[in-house]
């Protein structure tokens, strides 16, 4: 495949700024999260990276049957395209407890689970799930370093999971933890900081084993450690980004070898001087939580960002002397999730041309439920 792989030959036809996805490309980042596990059994993917029903289909595909997402709508995006082990990395506060609950009753096939790190809201999904059509898996969430969410390994961590494995409704699954906040560069000194971080992780499930309490999974970090947590089988992987892949974890983890399987495409509005192009690619086309760049256009990697607001993106730079008023130009961003999650479509690209549209549905709030 030539260097302008992610070109389209019917870029006029497109308006921009536009999210291309290249299903072959995800298909060889697919078949390479299963090579890194050892077997899709391992993966418990994320799908908060692309939101789309069609990549569940190739994932099933492959024989990867079980599923992390962070919102209800993605759950049932996820059960509606046949998923039908689902775990929601969100502990289900408010209603989103009693929607969990609609989804069970709508697809009672579907072994639902949730990660709790509060023995009230245990409470509240026991009172909930008790007359459900079957129980309610719930995971311990454990933070193993991150300090966003979970619960420290210990005795009051040992006390809650005792409380879900006793309350009716409920089913204790085992544990989550999530390390987040390990991005180190170096694969081994990432994997240093994941062994030493899991260390309290393993010792509390042995504690947990020898109290007579099952833990039947333990689902294990995101995508800079899934290496690392792939080299252990007595762990599920839950990587995400890999699916799409973007020049922020491509950079940041030089070990992991994917593909850019999702792209940007984006056209010159206004020339302001000899050396910068305006392009309509702000930040409600691709995410802005990452300090500039936030996308890296292919053919100007060296171009630097000047400004960039809710509609425009200024770049100055030698490559920009060539370019016109009107012309098309691609480029993947540094963080793909939530830059996914600011279109309402993909356009499908086959063979060199965009022949359709993928619905990204789970960028919603609320499907049906």
């Amino acid at each position: 495949m030539g260097d302008d792989w992610y070109r389209i030959s019917n870029e006029a036809e497109i308006p921009s700024p536009a999210l291309l996805v290249y299903p072959n490309r995800i298909l060889h980042n697919l078949q390479g999260m299963v090579e890194i596990a050892g077997a899709p059994a391992r993966l418990r993917p994320h799908v908060k990276t692309h939101k789309l029903p069609e990549l569940i289909g190739m994932q099933l595909s492959l024989g990867i049957d079980k599923f992390k997402c962070a919102t209800i709508a993605e759950a049932e995006m996820v059960a509606g395209s046949g998923g039908m082990d689902i775990l929601l990395a969100h502990q289900p506060v408010g209603p989103n407890a009693a929607r969990l609950r609609f989804l069970m009753d709508r697809y009672p096939k579907v072994r639902w689970a949730a990660i709790v790190d509060d023995v009230n809201w245990v409470n509240t999904l026991s009172r909930l799930f008790s007359d459900a059509p079957r129980k309610l898996v719930v995971y311990l969430d454990l933070d193993c370093g991150m300090h966003r969410t979970g619960i420290a390994p210990g005795p009051e961590a040992l006390d809650l999971y005792r409380t879900i494995s006793r309350s009716p409704g409920l089913e204790a699954g085992g544990l989550h933890a999530y390390d987040g906040h390990n991005h180190e560069s170096d694969l081994a000194k990432r994997t240093a900081q994941c062994e030493a971080d899991f260390v309290p992780v393993l010792e509390f499930r042995e504690q947990l084993e020898g109290q007579g309490l099952s833990v039947p999974e333990l689902v294990a970090g995101g995508t800079p450690t899934f290496p690392v947590h792939a080299a252990h089988a007595d762990r599920n992987c839950s990587p995400g980004t890999p699916t799409l892949w973007d020049f922020g974890y491509g950079d940041g983890l030089p070990d992991l070898e994917f593909d850019y399987a999702a792209i940007l495409l984006t056209r010159v509005i206004s020339r302001p001087g000899t050396q910068r192009a305006c392009f309509d690619l702000g930040h409600k086309a691709v995410a802005a939580d990452k300090p500039l760049p936030r996308v890296r256009f292919f053919g100007h990697e060296n171009a630097e960002a000047l400004v960039h607001s809710e509609e425009h993106l200024m770049l100055e730079g030698d490559s920009m002397e060539g370019l016109e008023v009107g012309d098309c130009c691609y480029g993947v961003p540094a963080h793909i999730c939530p830059t996914v999650a600011l279109h309402d479509h993909a356009w499908v690209v086959q063979e060199g041309k965009a022949v359709g549209l993928w619905d990204i549905a789970a960028r919603r709030r609320s499907l049906g439920v």
